[in-house]
């Protein structure tokens, strides 16, 4: 790799450490994930530090590397050295898979399609509601500024996408009826975010937009980061359910030898501590007996899956978002 590609790489990712200290014998691992994952995994990094210390009797240091995700499995597949990736869509992770970086058969490596969590698509608006923001047809009314990710960039901007054209199939329209509604709300997106924390900085620092299309998980971030009281959160009458994939990246454990540490690493989210840290983050947890403790955080909704109206991720992707598809033919920055 030229040595400009790889500082540029680096220069985008955020670097956070999960512990103060480090030794020669302290083993470190680097989790590339999601930006809008970042406090959920300060805090489980913490906790799984201590596990493998009680455990393993060995010392760990957790780096994180945050960006929108599909920018992420780029990084990784250019060469960033990351040990396991964390993702909110598996079409990064299987474009990894296609690049030799991770397992192939990734998605059995974990139970629940190595997806520990699971969350969905919601609102978020100004404190108040100012336009009485309720349900999908609201976003696009007239004088309605959406704040969504690029579908090209970001894994949130997909689900939103595919969450909004599920909408509609899920009230008995058609495909061609999804296709006209979703040509209408990006009329109505001013500037496409490159993941879902520069989307919640241009709602919520930049002050544009009117609502913000995100996951379900974002809205105690923007509590604990921007303070209680600045948004609303809409929970829509229907959304897609959401995935959050893991999976060891192979070339770089066999490389460094953190394959067993990497495993425990991923294999740990499925505990009952995992899935409660989870939980607290407002990321829906797969077992039971967490979810029904955080009944109220979680509120019923009718959910649909992407199988349902698109088959699989990798086919929406091809259809979709690929260079040429539905995306490009709907969305055109200077058509507004």
């Amino acid at each position: 790799m030229r040595p400009k590609k790889l500082l540029g790489i680096l220069g985008a990712l955020v670097l956070a450490s999960a512990s103060p200290w480090a030794n020669a014998q302290t083993s470190t691992l680097l989790n590339a994930s999601y930006d809008v994952a970042r406090e959920f995994y300060k805090d489980y990094n913490t906790a799984f530090v201590a596990h493998w210390k009680k455990t393993a009797g060995k010392d760990v240091r957790i780096d994180q590397a945050h960006g929108g995700s599909s920018a992420q499995a780029r990084a990784v597949a250019d060469g960033l050295e990351a040990d396991v990736v964390t993702m909110n869509t598996s079409t990064d992770i299987d474009f990894l898979a296609r690049q030799g970086v991770v397992a192939r058969d990734w998605s059995k490596r974990f139970p629940a399609n190595a997806s520990p969590t699971t969350s969905t698509m919601l609102f978020l608006t100004r404190h108040g509601n100012p336009k009485n923001i309720k349900d999908w047809d609201d976003l696009v009314k007239p004088g309605v500024q959406v704040v969504v990710v690029n579908p090209k960039t970001g894994g949130n901007g997909r689900m939103a996408y595919l969450a909004a054209w599920g909408s509609v199939r899920k009230r008995g329209g058609t495909d061609a009826q999804a296709a006209e509604f979703v040509a209408r709300l990006y009329k109505n997106v001013p500037v496409l975010a490159k993941g879902g924390r520069d989307a919640t900085t241009i709602f919520l620092q930049r002050n544009i937009g009117d609502v913000l299309i995100t996951f379900e998980s974002e809205v105690l971030s923007v509590e604990r980061e921007f303070g209680a009281g600045r948004v609303d959160a809409i929970l829509p009458s229907t959304s897609l359910l959401t995935e959050n994939p893991v999976a060891v990246v192979e070339r770089t454990v066999a490389k460094k030898g953190t394959g067993e540490l990497a495993r425990a690493y991923l294999d740990y989210l499925y505990s009952d501590e995992g899935q409660d840290i989870a939980a607290r983050h407002a990321l829906r947890p797969r077992s039971e007996a967490v979810l029904k403790k955080y009944a109220s955080t979680f509120k019923p909704v009718q959910l649909f899956t992407v199988a349902d109206y698109f088959g699989s991720l990798e086919q929406a992707q091809k259809v979709h978002f690929d260079d040429g598809g539905q995306f490009d033919k709907i969305y055109s920055p200077g058509g507004r």
